[in-house]
């Protein structure tokens, strides 16, 4: 039999649909032997729980809304491992979907999660759906920001993210101590608050050295292969070429490397790359030598579900009401390292 709902198995052991609820549900008082038998009757027809059923009834789903720019991404792979660790061993799961930092996209996601009655909602956000996101807030939806912050602060978010200045800025001051002045940024989206503050961190480094932003040396991606493919092809067609290339994103820095691979990786063995976020692709080179920033994205991910799980506990009005958690993941210097051993 399929579809078996409370009142078929009522009307099989004609009993009220209460007396069946009470039983499968475990609450409120039935005898054993009525218990036995709702049990039995229950196994014996195949009866299905209703999730959605319950959902309405209980106010929630026990999932999670999860929209990330990326989620074949590494780094957010490791968010997400995280986050699942965390919120998992309360009973909830979570919908994960890519918002391919494209805002039409994202915005159409953030409406089909609030449809579907997602108990939270955790954003990496594009920057252009602020009255969305600020709408579902308000409705008492946690939405819980990682990775990003969004360009208006009255919004008033919980957040997580890294010290993207300050890596940046380590990034940077190591390229110049090394005696680099003609350096190639790869940056990210300047609409994105990651790409404004890594950016922002390259030039508090050069200014500290006294040295001006030649903007010829300059090129904003999209936190794309593709995006450091094109970067590393315009840096090396240049008349005068840069001695690093300082890369502000894991995937652009993979790009770098497909390039400089396709023009012949032993023309670029004194050449410096520095990468914020790791890429898998050093463990095959010997050279060019790379330097990379490691992030703390899983901690990050971490952080998060602690987070979502103190409001969950709580009741909307709480969670539309209290102050704003804003979290940032701190880059130890110590994560600076050199792949200047590595095998060919």
């Amino acid at each position: 039999m399929n579809n078996v709902t409370i009142k078929d198995i009522a009307r099989e052991l004609n009993v009220s649909t209460a007396t069946v609820s009470r039983v499968l549900n475990q609450s409120g008082y039935a005898s054993l032997e009525v218990k036995r038998q709702v049990l039995a009757a229950a196994k014996k027809m195949n009866y299905q729980p209703n999730a959605i059923a319950r959902s309405l009834k209980k106010h929630q789903t026990k999932t999670i809304g999860v929209i990330l720019p990326d989620i074949s991404n590494p780094y957010f792979m490791k968010i997400s491992k995280g986050l699942e660790d965390v919120v998992y061993e309360s009973g909830y799961h979570l919908i994960f979907s890519s918002g391919n930092d494209n805002p039409e996209k994202e915005n159409e996601m953030l409406k089909v999660l609030f449809e579907k009655r997602v108990d939270a909602i955790v954003l990496a956000p594009s920057g252009e759906n602020d009255e969305l996101i600020h709408k579902i807030k308000n409705t008492g939806i946690p939405v819980i920001l990682v990775d990003r912050q969004l360009s208006n602060e009255a919004v008033g978010l919980d957040y997580v993210t890294e010290d993207n200045f300050e890596g940046a800025y380590q990034l940077t001051s190591y390229l110049l101590e090394q005696g680099h002045k003609q350096i190639g940024v790869v940056n990210g989206p300047l609409s994105i608050s990651t790409g404004f503050e890594r950016y922002e961190g390259f030039r508090s480094a050069i200014k500290r050295y006294n040295i001006e932003v030649d903007h010829k040396y300059i090129y904003h991606g999209d936190y794309t292969q593709e995006a450091g493919y094109k970067a590393a092809k315009y840096f090396f067609d240049l008349a005068e070429k840069p001695t690093a290339i300082l890369s502000f994103n894991n995937r652009m820095t993979f790009g770098v490397l497909l390039e400089l691979a396709e023009r012949g990786l032993s023309n670029y063995e004194h050449l410096d790359i520095a990468s914020y976020g790791e890429t898998e692709a050093t463990i095959f080179l010997k050279a060019p030598k790379i330097i990379t920033l490691h992030h703390s994205s899983y901690e990050m991910g971490a952080r998060v579900g602690e987070i979502l799980m103190e409001k969950l506990v709580k009741n909307k009005e709480e969670s539309v009401n209290e102050k704003p958690k804003q979290h940032t993941i701190y880059t130890q210097k110590s994560t600076i390292w050199q792949e200047s051993d590595l095998k060919s």
